[in-house]
């Protein structure tokens, strides 16, 4: 696995010991273990860098360093030795790439908490030395996430679904399970996630819209507060804040018996909330912020977030100052010629336009028409970061028939409208993810996932919310089959090479 580069010592100690007293260089001490491990006390420093296949990517701590002994985010608690830090790795983006997992699962076995029954395998009930029982984690970096059915609003009192689930495949067998199952005691779906990143959250909890422009509604209240919220936190947007986020994990993920500290709630939403990543540099291209260029994660932490690329600063435009010839490094051609690749990047993903069609959240409800003609920053809209400005779910196709890749590892359910049909799938839809109608329970949601940050892409590798895109050109290719865009190899390239660079 290319992201994990261990390399033997060469030489005995006793050779090392002698080498040192004529004066000659010992080999450096390996790097830390770039896992991080539950208890470890490791110190969290205010630069922290990690290298992957493209570059280095950099995680900036405001107001750091901090001591992560004893440390809500870094503590294991609970019955399966988890913390934060098992499924928000610093090398990974704060978030899990499946390399990471595949060698945790060499290195360790199912004895690492990161592969704990609850969620850590495909299901409960499968034996849990084997490594079949987790090959959605270990193969494509997916959690198990069990959703109540029918659906539970933030009160946790039942909603009235507009809709029927039926099972019809389940290669887990974990949503047939008499005891983990749909039909079981428990009633649930289990549907299989990739971890969302834990950083850049003065992002993703912006608001750019006094409402949620893809339904046409009022933004979500968080009940404990009686505030509007984002509602970006989430793939299905079931819980509204940080605080609501870490006592669903503390439940869930970590399998933990009480309620987490309201201490540890706000130890960990410090820690959190002063997060910044992005790529810094690029093996090819060099330092990301060089030439009059603004790459990496500083600009992340100085820029006021929420801003709506159309009307101010320019999606991307952190990379425009490469377009310009004081950006040319004579005396390294492939260096130039990469610079230049990320700015037309940058420039079709603002300009190239292409017909979208058939994408909730997009060409329904709201009147933008269906298909309606634009690009790829008419969603990933705000600057510095390439989230959406405008809260809420949309539906790209990438759990739903026929536009899903194949996926025969992964459920699949049919869905029956009771109601009205959906406005762009009819009566009966297959997905392997109902996204966010697990949430609302509505038919017209079902493959509605929330837009993720794409700034820290290199190091979390596979993508999407169901992880169908094993790498950055399986999303270009994606959306081109998608929307049948047509992109040029170059265009496809480029768009690459900007995305190795966020």
């Amino acid at each position: 696995m290319a992201a994990f580069r261990f390399r033997p010592m060469m030489w005995p100690i006793a050779a090392a010991a002698i080498l040192a007293t004529v004066g000659i260089a010992q080999p450096p001490s390996p790097p830390p273990d770039r896992w991080w491990k539950p208890d470890e006390g490791r110190r969290f420093p205010a630069v922290l860098d990690y290298e992957n296949d493209y570059g280095v990517l950099r995680t900036l701590l405001i107001g750091g360093p901090i001591e992560t002994r004893d440390h809500a985010f870094f503590r294991a608690i609970g019955p399966d030795g988890r913390a934060c830090v098992t499924c928000h790795q610093p090398a990974d983006g704060m978030s899990l790439s499946a390399a990471s997992v595949q060698h945790q699962w060499l290195a360790v076995g199912p004895r690492d908490p990161l592969f704990a029954a609850y969620d850590g395998s495909n299901c409960p009930s499968l034996p849990q030395q084997d490594r079949a029982s987790h090959s959605l984690l270990i193969d494509h970096g997916l959690i198990r996430i069990a959703r109540p059915w029918p659906p539970l609003d933030q009160n946790r009192k039942p909603v009235k679904a507009d809709f029927t689930i039926e099972v019809v495949r389940d290669p887990t067998g974990c949503n047939l399970d008499p005891q983990w199952g749909i039909e079981s005691a428990r009633h649930q779906i289990s549907v299989f996630r990739r971890p969302r990143p834990v950083a850049n959250f003065k992002y993703i909890e912006a608001m750019g819209f006094a409402y949620d422009p893809k339904a046409g509604m009022p933004l979500p209240v968080d009940p404990e507060t009686g505030k509007p919220v984002s509602g970006n936190l989430m793939a299905d947007g079931r819980v509204l804040s940080l605080q609501s986020q870490m006592r669903e994990a503390a439940g869930t993920h970590l399998q933990f018996l009480k309620a987490m500290d309201r201490e540890d709630i706000v130890q960990i939403l410090d820690f959190e909330s002063r997060l910044y990543v992005a790529q810094q540099t690029d093996r090819v291209g060099g330092a990301l912020d060089a030439a009059s260029a603004e790459g990496g994660p500083r600009k992340l932490a100085d820029s006021p977030a929420g801003r709506l690329g159309s009307q101010g600063i320019p999606i991307w435009s952190e990379f425009a100052a490469w377009e310009k010839p004081a950006a040319i490094a004579k005396e390294d051609p492939a260096q130039t010629a990469f610079r230049q690749s990320v700015a037309r990047g940058a420039r079709l993903f603002r300009d190239r336009t292409f017909l979208i069609s058939d994408s909730a959240g997009i060409t329904s409800p709201v009147g933008f028409g269906n298909p309606v003609r634009n690009g790829c920053a008419f969603c990933h809209n705000m600057s510095q970061m390439g989230m959406d400005v405008a809260p809420g779910q949309v539906d790209l196709g990438t759990t739903n028939q026929p536009f899903a890749d194949p996926a025969p590892h992964l459920p699949l359910f049919r869905i029956r409208c009771l109601g009205k049909p959906h406005p762009h799938y009819g009566k009966m839809i297959l997905t392997s993810d109902p996204g966010y109608a697990l949430t609302t329970g509505r038919c017209a949601d079902v493959g509605r996932i929330t837009l993720q940050t794409l700034r820290g892409l290199t190091a979390r590798a596979p993508y999407f919310s169901n992880g169908s895109a094993k790498d950055l050109r399986g999303i270009i290719d994606y959306y081109d089959r998608r929307y049948d865009i047509r992109y040029t190899e170059q265009e496809k390239q480029d768009m690459v090479n900007l995305l190795k660079s966020l």
